[in-house]
């Protein structure tokens, strides 16, 4: 007859039964928070979340997302033998919430390191400079950032660009000047056509992307230097918690010896047609 009551039971045989499930327990848990980078391995793929709307970072090409951070990381996924980089293009409004909700495992695309971003998330060794810089139709009056005032400029909607472009119209403001309006875009793309078009007077965007866009339409568009604001750079990113530290800690070494050996360099001739040097040890702390 079995016993009907834990009284029943021998003191030692309650500690083993109270052990074994102590153990069931912390394996079960164990195994729930896996490390990522083990996980990714196991299961041979990689979710990784793009936005193929930022050329030449990273684009669509006959069904296929090409550019600069398609090339990166098909030289580290070298590195990853086995496993499958499932690449997902999403609108930018949806690319870091989405890796917060666990919709990606990673982020590679172009993400501006700013002073949130880099408190919030785990962000990688820098890729790119991202200094914001504006674009003006090539028979632009506008010479200078300052130039800008009373001119309606655009950027893209919840990029750090767009924030930037707002610090030069506090600027501005200081000084007793404004923009006539600032416009806000889905995607760079658009804001180019109606810059072209004449709807807007100037397009404030990385300097790598606007030279890739007046290489491509040199007769419309030209740069207005020096950039304005700080020193930025593009980075790729990943949540900044423990399960995702040795996934981070993976790409970031990628990074670094592509940096060191001089692959990122070539590649960034490939693409914008100069180089770019970013820092190869750190990302630098940003300061806006």
């Amino acid at each position: 007859m079995f016993p009907q009551t834990l009284r029943d039971f021998p003191l030692v045989k309650i500690g083993s039964l109270l052990l074994a499930a102590l153990s069931l327990a912390t394996l079960s848990t164990a195994t729930a928070r896996a490390d990522l980078l083990e996980q990714v391995k196991a299961k041979g793929e990689i979710v990784i979340g793009t936005e193929a709307a930022f050329p030449p970072f990273e684009f669509v090409q006959d069904g296929k997302i090409e550019g600069y951070s398609a090339d990166l990381l098909a030289e580290i996924m070298k590195d990853l033998p086995g496993v499958k980089a499932n690449r997902l293009d999403v609108p930018w409004q949806g690319i870091l919430p989405g890796l917060a909700a666990g919709k990606f495992d990673f982020i590679v695309t172009s993400v501006t390191a700013t002073k949130e971003r880099y408190e919030r998330y785990s962000l990688s060794l820098p890729i790119a400079d991202a200094t914001v810089a504006l674009l003006v139709r090539a028979d632009s009056d506008i010479k200078t950032p300052e130039d800008a005032a009373d001119k309606i400029v655009a950027s893209q909607t919840g990029s750090a660009q767009l924030q930037a472009l707002k610090g030069l119209g506090e600027t501005l403001a200081a000084a007793g000047k404004k923009f006539s309006d600032v416009r806000e875009y889905v995607s760079f793309d658009e804001a180019y056509a109606d810059l072209a078009a004449g709807r807007v007077d100037a397009v404030a965007q990385s300097f790598p992307n606007l030279a890739d866009a007046v290489k491509k339409r040199p007769d419309a568009f030209r740069i207005i230097t020096p950039p304005f604001g700080p020193k930025v750079y593009f980075s790729w990113a990943a949540r900044n918690d423990e399960d995702s530290k040795s996934l981070s800690a993976f790409f970031d070494e990628g990074l670094r010896k592509l940096n060191t050996s001089g692959k990122m360099e070539e590649l960034q001739k490939k693409w914008f047609g100069f180089a770019m040097p970013v820092p190869s040890d750190e990302l630098p702390v940003p300061i806006q």
